[in-house]
């Protein structure tokens, strides 16, 4: 069954959203707080977690700051990659951005509607379920990528390409340059192996939003350039000799250079 956590100290929506998941067959444990979110994702119910929606305003706490904790603590390395959308009554764009730069996968702006947010949790599910595909094709087709190499389990993905060699596990979405391990959000993921599909083309910052959510709000597209900044700022911490992104002024970004 698919398990649902949800922070919200608004009585009305979290019952509002119990409802409409109940009828999706999901299972929602609900917290009006946000001290109680780390205890909780540390405990076995957290285990089967598929989601977060967390909201931003909490009585006695920030939820951008909470889910900033969620993505960087160690002990629990198996959430950090769990889908997280927001909830939020700031409509300004600011706001927005710095949610998805924490690490953030979508936001719902109240008001809103229970059924917008089912869609929009199904709509990151498939994204992940369509990447996982896009890898497998890949390093099974040798032919349309000669830069990748067969693994026979059919799982991984192994890449080399100028920048150097990578692995992508889309079991644990556990990707890997020059055998070491990336702490990457869930979107600074995605934007990686949308490079990784096609490392000479160049992608626009809109196309990479489109690769990314299935709801872009292209005034947000600058969002592309922190998460880049912030995937470039790890690689350079494993070997700052090489500058694996690269910039093409007015057009967007590259993997290897053309």
């Amino acid at each position: 069954m698919t398990h649902i956590l949800l922070v919200e100290d608004d009585p009305a929506i979290a019952m509002s959203l119990k409802v409409t998941c109940k009828r999706e067959g999901w299972h929602i444990t609900w917290l009006d707080n946000a001290s109680s979110v780390l205890p909780m994702l540390h405990s076995d119910e957290a285990k089967d977690l598929s989601a977060i929606i967390l909201d931003v305003g909490l009585p006695d706490g920030d939820g951008l700051s909470l889910c900033q904790q969620i993505r960087h603590t160690a002990d629990i390395d198996a959430l950090k990659d769990i889908p997280i959308v927001f909830l939020t009554a700031r409509s300004d764009e600011v706001d927005r951005i710095l949610g998805l730069e924490m690490g953030g996968d979508d936001y719902c702006a109240k008001p809103f509607s229970p059924r917008e947010l089912v869609a929009r949790l199904k709509a990151i599910w498939r994204r992940e379920h369509l990447l996982s595909q896009q890898t497998t094709t890949i390093e099974t087709n040798d032919t349309a990528n000669p830069a990748s190499s067969h693994n026979m389990s059919g799982q991984a993905l192994t890449f080399e390409c100028q920048s150097g060699i990578w692995h992508y596990q889309p079991l644990n979405y556990s990707l890997m340059w020059q055998e070491q391990k990336l702490e990457l959000s869930n979107t600074e993921r995605k934007i990686l192996l949308t490079l990784l599909q096609a490392p000479n083309q160049v992608f626009s910052r809109e196309q990479l939003l489109n690769a990314v959510s299935d709801y872009p709000d292209h005034r947000l597209a600058r969002t592309i350039d922190s998460h880049v900044k912030s995937i470039r700022k790890q690689l350079a911490t494993i070997d700052p000799s090489v500058e694996v992104i690269h910039t093409h002024r007015g057009l967007g970004y590259a993997l290897c250079p053309a």
